[in-house]
């Protein structure tokens, strides 16, 4: 199902006032009296893309999405300084999510997230079950220390020569989590030229991991040094406190959401998050259902997957509007 001309103009915007400091923008388009779904972007640091509002049939879907602390219209922006990074956990995200829910006089909705909106989504729906209709996952992260030493380490022996590029950036680091402190201090840095350096290096070497698959094309907002900044701060920001969980903590947590009907979508062969991070989810909800799909494309919005997740939506669309 082709999602090319599914686009709407926002009936509603604005930002959520936060308790500390943070202004969270959303958008609110599409059906007003469709099946309310929530847009959870990747990253962390991606905000939110028009390609990701594509993926749900307006018609059908009142679509609501939201640029995460510290990125895209939401401010303080991570680029900007530390401000950004204060008061900025995966659970302060979740509050976000439930306080948008709240401000919207939504009584529960569809929860959609990809790559690290998987991630959050899955926390949002454990600390929340009552608030979650169903749920899409495509290119499912849990953000477990193995998946972080995957991403950082073990995944540059298949691509060695980006992975050269990214080590050189912080030769004094041995490990995947010595990696990610190591970056973290060079974007903290107070000379800029220092800072946009390992941006542009840690973004090079997410590029390639997410961009084997000669059918994905990068989006132009990488080679934005602002947009980059932005990005690196909070990936290494969450990453470096592995989205404060515990390391199997989505996983142990599970049965919260015994109940609730997902789609997991996943690549066989993406690099970026292997497909046996599903492939677990999977065996532990007994209404999950794993679509695999061949190649390595990791965004939602890629070849083959905006597709499949475009058809999920549409049959829960016709599932969650029966009365």
């Amino acid at each position: 199902m082709s999602t090319s001309h599914w686009q709407a103009t926002p009936l509603m915007s604005g930002f959520l006032e936060s308790q500390n400091a943070h202004r969270i923008y959303w958008e609110d388009t599409g059906n007003p009296k469709g099946v309310p779904v929530l847009l959870l972007h990747g990253g962390p640091g991606s905000g939110v893309s028009d390609s990701l509002k594509r993926l749900f049939n307006p018609s059908l879907y009142r679509i609501v999405s939201m640029d995460q602390r510290g990125c895209g219209r939401s401010l303080p922006n991570a680029a900007d300084g530390g401000a950004a990074l204060t008061a900025n956990t995966t659970w302060h995200l979740a509050g976000d999510i439930e306080a948008l829910r709240e401000h919207l006089g939504l009584e529960s909705w569809l929860i959609y997230g990809g790559s690290w909106g998987a991630t959050l989504g899955l926390a949002y729906a454990q600390a929340h079950p009552a608030r979650v209709k169903a749920m899409i996952l495509a290119g499912v992260t849990m953000t477990r220390p193995a998946e972080l030493d995957w991403l950082y380490g073990e995944a540059g022996r298949l691509l060695p020569s980006a992975f050269a590029a990214f080590r050189s950036g912080a030769p004094e680091a041995v490990t995947a989590a010595e990696r990610i402190e190591a970056y973290a201090r060079q974007l903290a840095a107070d000379d800029p030229g220092i800072a946009s350096q390992a941006a542009e290096n840690w973004c090079a070497w997410e590029v390639a991991l997410a961009h084997w698959d000669p059918r994905s094309t990068p989006s132009a907002r990488w080679q934005d040094p602002r947009f980059r900044l932005c990005f690196a701060r909070l990936v290494t920001h969450y990453f470096r406190h592995q989205a404060w969980l515990a390391p199997n903590q989505l996983l142990d947590q599970i049965g919260v959401l015994a109940d609730i009907p997902a789609s997991l979508i996943h690549s066989r062969l993406d690099l970026a998050a292997p497909l046996e991070t599903a492939w677990l989810l999977h065996q532990l909800w007994p209404r999950s259902r794993l679509i695999v799909l061949d190649g390595g494309i990791h965004s939602g919005s890629g070849h083959g997957m905006a597709e499949a997740v475009a058809n999920e939506a549409q049959s829960f669309a016709a599932m969650l509007a029966s009365p």
